[in-house]
């Protein structure tokens, strides 16, 4: 009863803010956008320099600093995770087909905001007494106000933390359709991140380097198998997310979005949550590159976005075409529906296959969260005290196995809109006073043209 209680008063704070903050992240989206020149098309070139001429002669030349690319995959293990896979899903099961249309538009959209979040990151980041680097909204929300950058800092250090809890309770409830109790699940996690977490930066991104292309490539290869199985059902997949973005789709099986509203919103919501454009916490991890050029990095950042994307859409795809999603209960939040997309759809070995990924996933991804957590507190200890907020976020990673589905997801939202509406103010401000920025610097040939 009280857990019901807590949850409905969740659920009003989030109506409270559904509406200016949906309005919000995507005016924020389509200003970066035109502000960036449309980078998302037009520095797809630059992406392919820094990807294939500029890699081998990257070198660690700060013991404190990290690869460039050891930099994107630990941000984007904190983004290419369950995310992307329970994100889709609970978008369409909440909002209905429509709202995978929303939350693509954002995913690409929004890329222009995490190009700003990562080049701002680098270009305020500073060093410690000690040479560890401190870098990330926490930094360059002072150049907007001291108060506005403590608020944002004091605020990701829980979110980051429940962040991590978020992905054990997947997992935990995942595991749980194999006979697995949540704590156990809850458990074997919190003790594996510890093992890593402990070894620092370079640790962390030597691991997120190794795993997430191995995951990437599982996901994708499963996802491929289900939706090339019936090429009608594709094409009727398609065809209902297009005819549902502004027309929702009527109940069916219980779904709980009803308006138009309710597609944007939990499509747009659960690309913040999917991608982290517009809460700026990607840049704790980016901060932390051993690069001299802020502007290469947002652009690595930028492009590593639409990775997510694409996973994001095998996501929604697979719950459409399989119609797992008519499944849901009214008023229920079900994160089991790819597992069970995948269990009827790959006979045998299908959900086994997808509790490795799955496992990966939440690992990955709570090892980012973590670690981006105590790049947040660092800002406020000096770099004090990071292991200390470790054991914290592991212990909320092990309460998350155990919650709740509603409650816990209810809970992140509030802390999504107190975290992203004031570093997208505050980003907007800098695009303003700092133009100079975001300029992509172009490169000269052998002959000094450019």
């Amino acid at each position: 009863m009280l857990i019901e209680c807590f949850t409905n008063y969740c659920i009003i704070i989030n109506s409270f803010f559904a509406f200016p903050a949906t309005i919000i992240f995507l005016s924020t989206a389509v200003f970066f956008t035109i502000r960036t020149g449309f980078l998302q098309i037009f520095g797809f070139k630059k992406f392919l320099s820094l990807i294939f001429y500029k890699h081998a002669q990257l070198k660690d030349t700060n013991i404190k600093a990290i690869n460039p690319f050891h930099a994107l995959f630990t941000a984007m293990a904190a983004t290419i995770g369950i995310g992307n896979i329970v994100g889709p899903t609970m978008a369409i099961a909440t909002g209905g087909p429509g709202a995978l249309f929303w939350l693509l538009l954002y995913n690409i959209l929004g890329a222009a905001i995490k190009f700003a979040e990562v080049t701002f990151s680098l270009q305020t980041r500073r060093e410690t007494e000690n040479g560890d680097i401190i870098g990330g909204p926490t930094e360059y929300l002072k150049l907007v106000h001291p108060w506005l950058a403590k608020w944002y800092g004091l605020v990701t250090i829980l979110l980051f933390a429940g962040w991590s809890g978020l992905q054990s309770n997947t997992l935990a409830k995942i595991l749980e359709q194999e006979s697995i109790a949540d704590w156990v699940t809850g458990l074997g996690l919190v003790i594996i991140l510890l093992l890593i977490l402990f070894g620092g930066a370079k640790r962390v991104g030597s691991w997120a380097s190794k795993l997430v292309p191995l995951m990437f490539i599982l996901y994708v290869s499963l996802s491929f198998f289900i939706l090339f199985k019936d090429l009608t059902a594709l094409k009727a997949a398609f065809i209902l997310i297009f005819n549902n973005i502004f027309s929702p789709a009527a109940a069916v099986g219980g779904f709980l979005g009803a308006t138009i509203f309710q597609a944007i919103r939990w499509g747009t919501y659960r690309a913040i949550y999917i991608t982290e454009s517009g809460t700026g916490t990607s840049g704790f991890a980016h901060a932390l590159a051993d690069t001299k050029v802020p502007t290469d990095q947002g652009i690595l950042a930028m492009f590593g976005s639409f990775a997510e994307t694409f996973l994001c859409l095998l996501s929604g795809l697979s719950i459409l075409v399989t119609g797992v999603w008519t499944t849901v209960d009214a008023n229920s939040w079900n994160n089991t529906l790819i597992y069970q997309a995948f269990k009827l759809n790959v006979p045998l070995i299908g959900k086994y296959i997808l509790i490795l990924i799955i496992g990966l996933f939440a690992f990955t991804t709570a090892l980012g969260d973590c670690f981006n957590g105590g790049q947040s507190l660092a800002s406020f200890t000096k770099h004090r005290g990071i292991n200390y907020y470790y054991i914290f976020a592991v212990c909320i990673t092990f309460l998350g196995a155990i919650s709740d589905v509603r409650l816990i997801w209810e809970i992140m939202d509030i802390f999504l809109a107190l975290v992203a509406i004031p570093n997208l103010i505050g980003l907007i401000i800098l695009a303003f006073k700092y133009p100079h920025v975001l300029k992509i610097k172009k490169e000269r040939d052998s002959n000094g043209n450019h």
